[in-house]
Order: structure tokens, then sequence, then C-alpha cells
């Protein structure tokens, strides 16, 4: 029996520690959400919505139509969810469009394309196979390509980009059987030796692990002379001697995704390919996320846009009492969440992919949000789906092709949709990621007021800078332009929305400001609040990204007046949602909800869990997974 292994020991404090040395502390360019949380509605950074360089729509149409016509052709998305596995064909289809290099630039062999079309493509593919579009994404938005287009050296993309634009897949390696959210407890290390570092360890849920041919994997170096240690990131050879793809994972959804388990038993890596400094590992991994996580919106807005098409046409045929079932409020209702919510999704995948092309403003917030909202939203819009669907909703497409009807795969785009709010960060790690970010200011100027460790001196100066912020910045919540019945004119009705995004986003500040008055160091442990504090932004920027793009459609489409009439649905919508998050800022169960837990932790329920068989299987919660060679078959699979 082997011994346990043995991972980093490390405090709740070491590790928060440890996650906001990663963290962007500088903010040099202007950021919509920031303000917006601060209570100042900076409407001028997102309106006129922003659009893209001609040559850029020129050559995004021209791939889309490439893609728009393999996907029709050559991806079958019903094989795929049989066979659990995406075709070898397949792949070799989508590097011969270029489709593995839409985001590398052309010198490198790649399409050049921008957020914005990259984006769109990623809906259109992940609407015809959300397995092929997770595998398109994991490639692109997370592995290899991204990190190196940001930090990478000119030796290492002349190196690896060519072949990452036309013929290798590539992954990215941070989760552990028992590392998730908190890197602090990263096992898997990378110990220098001359020109190279040796790389131990094992990992979890590597997305296109099996099939990469190159890997960015994040590892501890241990700090030594010449060494200042720490997690750094690294790109491997997914076929260099030592490494093992020992598990191919499956899930509810997403049976095509070539996902796995990861072991390196010394396996040597040049030292040349380390990713930035010793250290840097985590700071890059955020920092290519601030962009990447837009990639799952993206999906969402897609699959928002197909239920949206397929409510419509069952919803006309299908008859109950006379009528159409769409015609009766209790399925319209549904309908009307689906149009609006499908429309804002593209609002702010739009939006916000657009702002990271013009590169004006900071977006951290921005797609943070967009990944939180999306994922969240899509997944309610194909419960309702379900819903609407009835029986054939919950009936998967090859069944209901066999008894000779329209093989529609909702209960699949369900369970498909389900991990992506769990993917690349949970709805509950985005809450607190966001709110972190969000009360960013507060903390800069009277962080050493709360923190017990700083000594009075520091506490005095933090008094000192406070007091001159809060002076300046408090006035500017009581009034603003959201009181005067004629700002924002130009959006017509819509600007009534408009005015409450600006009120509100002040009347979100001022609660934000009396938490932290009334709780201080305590804050932190306020999750639940803080999670319905970002709610509320997320639903105040997706109303603002909604009006922005309707005024967009009125002035350059003939779509004008229908997409102010879902804009106005849409928001009205939220506007309901806001009310309930602030009633619940302060009128709640949290407390007791903390007492409750507790006992359910402590046994004093178990009485309860009587009368029931658990059907689990053998076997304890986390795998351990001791370094060493590994006992497991390799199942890498090298595509053609």
């Amino acid at each position: 029996m082997s011994a346990p292994t043995q991972r980093p020991k490390v405090t709740e404090r070491e590790a928060r520690q440890v996650a906001e040395a990663a963290r962007e502390r500088d903010w040099h360019r202007p950021s919509f959400a920031k303000e917006l949380f601060l209570g100042r509605f900076r409407l001028d950074l997102v309106h006129p919505h922003p659009l893209p360089a001609a040559e850029d729509v020129r050559r995004g149409e021209a791939f889309l139509a490439v893609l728009r016509t393999f996907c029709e052709t050559r991806i079958d998305g019903a094989r795929i969810e049989r066979e659990a596995r995406i075709p070898d064909e397949t792949i070799t289809g989508l590097k011969e469009i270029g489709a593995l290099g839409m985001k590398i630039e052309p010198k490198y062999g790649g399409l050049g394309l921008t957020q914005l079309y990259y984006n769109r493509a990623l809906a259109l593919v992940g609407s015809a196979s959300p397995a092929v579009g997770a595998l398109l994404s994991a490639h692109q938005s997370i592995g290899v390509p991204q990190p190196l287009k940001l930090f990478g050296t000119q030796e290492q993309k002349d190196a690896f980009l060519p072949r990452l634009a036309r013929t290798d897949l590539s992954a990215f390696l941070l989760t552990e059987p028992d590392v998730g959210s908190d890197p602090a407890r990263l096992a898997t290390t990378a110990v220098p030796d001359g020109d190279e570092y040796v790389l131990d360890g094992v990992k979890l849920w590597t997305t296109n692990g099996v099939v990469a041919d190159l890997l960015v994997v994040m590892a501890r170096v241990p700090a030594s002379a010449g060494h200042p240690g720490g997690i750094t990131a690294f790109v491997v050879e997914a076929d260099a001697p030592g490494i093992t793809v020992e598990h191919r994972n499956a899930f509810m959804g997403l049976r095509g995704l070539e996902n796995g388990v990861t072991r390196f038993h010394r396996v040597r890596v040049p030292a040349g390919n380390r990713i930035g400094p010793e250290g840097a590992g985590l700071k890059i991994a955020l920092t290519t996320l601030n962009t990447g996580r837009l990639s799952l919106p993206a999906a969402c807005a897609g699959a928002a846009k197909w239920c949206l098409k397929i409510a419509r046409e069952w919803s006309g045929v299908r008859e109950q009492w006379g009528r159409p079932v769409g015609r009766h409020e209790a399925v319209g209702t549904k309908i009307s969440f689906i149009a609006a919510t499908a429309f804002a999704l593209e609002a702010v995948v739009d939006l916000a992919s657009q702002m990271a092309d013009e590169d004006r403003n900071d977006i951290r917030i921005e797609a943070a949000l967009a990944k939180l909202y999306g994922s969240e939203k899509a997944w309610l819009i194909a419960d309702e789906l379900v819903q609407i669907r009835g029986g054939r909703g919950y009936e998967t497409a090859d069944s209901l092709a066999a008894r000779g009807e329209r093989a529609v795969p909702a209960e699949q785009l369900l369970r498909d949709l389900r991990i992506n709010r769990i993917f690349e960060g949970s709805t509950e790690i985005m809450h607190l990621l966001i709110a972190r970010e969000a009360v960013d200011a507060h903390l800069s100027v009277a962080g050493d007021l709360i923190d017990p460790e700083k000594s009075l001196g520091d506490k005095a100066r933090a008094g000192a800078r406070a007091g001159g912020f809060y002076a300046r910045w408090l006035p500017g919540l009581v009034t603003g332009a959201g009181q005067l019945p004629g700002s924002y004119a130009e959006f017509g009705a819509l600007a009534t929305h408009l005015r409450y995004v600006e009120r509100t986003s002040r009347r979100l500040a001022r609660s934000t400001f009396y938490a932290m008055s009334r709780w201080q160091g305590r804050m932190e442990l306020k999750q639940a609040f803080l999670g319905r504090i970002v709610d509320i932004g997320a639903e105040l920027f997706a109303m603002s990204a909604a009006c922005v793009r309707a005024e967009l459609l009125r002035t350059t489409t003939d779509h004008g007046r229908e997409a102010r009439q879902l804009a106005d649905a849409f928001c009205r919508q939220a506007r309901l949602r806001t009310e309930e998050l602030f009633t619940r800022l302060w009128s709640n169960t949290d407390d007791l909800d903390r007492r409750i837990v507790d006992a359910v932790l402590d046994g004093a329920y178990t009485w309860l869990e009587e009368g029931v068989i658990d059907p689990s299987g053998p076997g304890p919660w986390i795998a351990d997974t001791p370094p060493g060679p590994s006992p497991e078959p390799n199942v890498h699979r090298k595509l053609p």
C-alpha cells in the first residue's frame, strides 16, 4: 500500500494570499463594470457600441461561411453523442479549414480572427456539436496559444504557434485530484535540473488531454539557489517520456469530450519551454482567462438562440385545448423569457468581445460577468425548453427519431450546458472573484483598516487615505442622471431602463459600502451577500448591453423595432430579478442556513437520511495519487 500523497499544507489565509498575489492589481485602463459597482454609470465606455474594422468583418464573415458549410456537412452531432467521441475525420477537417488557428496571427499560419468573430465561430460550431465547440475552445481560449500570445518569447512563438495553427491540439493542465479552485495546494512539482525541469504529479480533468499534442502545465517549482520558485507555467510535448494519460473521463454531458487524467513521472522539460518567470504561473493563467472566459458565454448565447428556434417552431405546431401551446400564457411567459434573454446574452458577448478587440478598456470584470451570467441563464433557458417540449423534451433525440418524430436533442443540450456553471471557475468562485474586483477600490484605500496584522501606524495612514477617498466618492452616490426624466433620450423608450441602471448602480454601491462598514474584516465570509451583490451587477451590465445593442441595430439594420421590443422585455424582467436580489441582501436566511449547515456537518440530522439505499459504489471520495510511474496503460490517442 503506497503512502498517502503529501500535499502542501496551507491555512485559509495562506490560500487567500496566493490567490491575491496572482491578481492583476493595477487598473491602467477604464472598466465599465468596475465603475458600475462603484456607482458610476459610464455609458460613454460602451456607447456608441464599438464596431469591428471592415477588414476584420470581411475576414470573419468569410470564415463563418466556410465553417457553416463544414458544420452542416461534416459534423454529425448525433453520432458524436452516440459514440462519445469526435471522429478523427472531423478533427482532421477542422485542421484543414484552419479552425485550430482562429485566434493565431496569419504570420504563424493562423486566421487572425478578432475575439468577436472567434466567439461567433464557437457559437456556430457549438450549435452543431457542443463537444466540438469545447474542443476548439479548450485548444485556443485556455490552451497553449493564448498564454504564448500574451507571455511567450519570440522563440516560443516561432516554435509552437505554426504547429498549433494547423496541426497540433493543445490542453491546459491546472486542476489536480485534490486541488480545484485552491491552487495554493498544487502538488505537481517541476524541479530544476541544469537546463531542464523534471515534472512529477497528476492532473485531473484535462480537457483535450487525451488527444493533445502540446500541453500547458502548471507546476510548483521549489525555491532554491537561483530559483525563486512558485507555481510556474510550462509548454510540454504530450508524447514526452514519462507522460501517461491514465483514464478518459466520462460525464453526464459533452460525451465527446476528450478529457482525462494525466500523470507526469520524471518528465524532462527544457527550461526554454517555461512561459514567463518562475512563480508567474497563476498570474498567467488568470490573465489568459480574462478573455478566454468569453468562449463559454459565446457557446451559451448560441445555445439560447437554438432554444428560441425550437421553442418557436414547436409551440406553434403543438396544440392543446384548441390553441397552439405557445398561445397559452403558462407557456408563453417561458417563450418570452427565452427570446428576451437570448437577445441579452448575445448582446453581452458581442459587447465584451468587441471591447476586448478594441483593447481600450480593462474587461476582466466584464468577461467574468459574461461567463457567470451566460452559464446561469443558458441553463435556465434549456430547462424551460425541456419543459415546453414536455415528455418529448425528456426523451432522447435517437428515441424520437426511432418512432418517426423530429430528433430534437433538448435533453442533451440541458446535460451539455450544465458543465458551464463549473468550467473555468464555478458560479460560486466567479461570485467571489468578481466581488473581490468590485470592492478593490475600497480595499485599496481602507484595506489596512480591517487587516488584523497591520500596525497602528498602517491603520492610521489607511484611515487618512480612506477619509479622502470617501469624502469625494460618497457625495456622488446621492444624485445622478438617472433622476432626470430627459436623460438618455436618444434611446427612446429604453431610456427609462438606462435611468434605472444609473440609479441602481448608485444604490448598489451604497449597499456595498454599508456592508463593509458593518462587517469590516468579516465581509469576506459573507459569501451569500457578496454573491447577490455580483448578481445585481450582472443584471445591470446585461441591461446596459441589451439597450446599447438595440440602439446599434436600430441604426444599422431593419430590425430596430423588434430589437427594442426584446431589450424592453429583457430589462423589465431583469428589473424584477434585481429588486428581489436587493430585498434578499438584508432579508434572508443566511444566519439560519449557517447554523443548519454546521448541524448537518456535525451529524445532527443523520436520522433524516434513514429509509433509503445509497447506490454509490465503493472507494474513497478523492483518489490518492502518489507520484511515481504509472500503473495504468496509456490511453493517449494520437490523431492523424
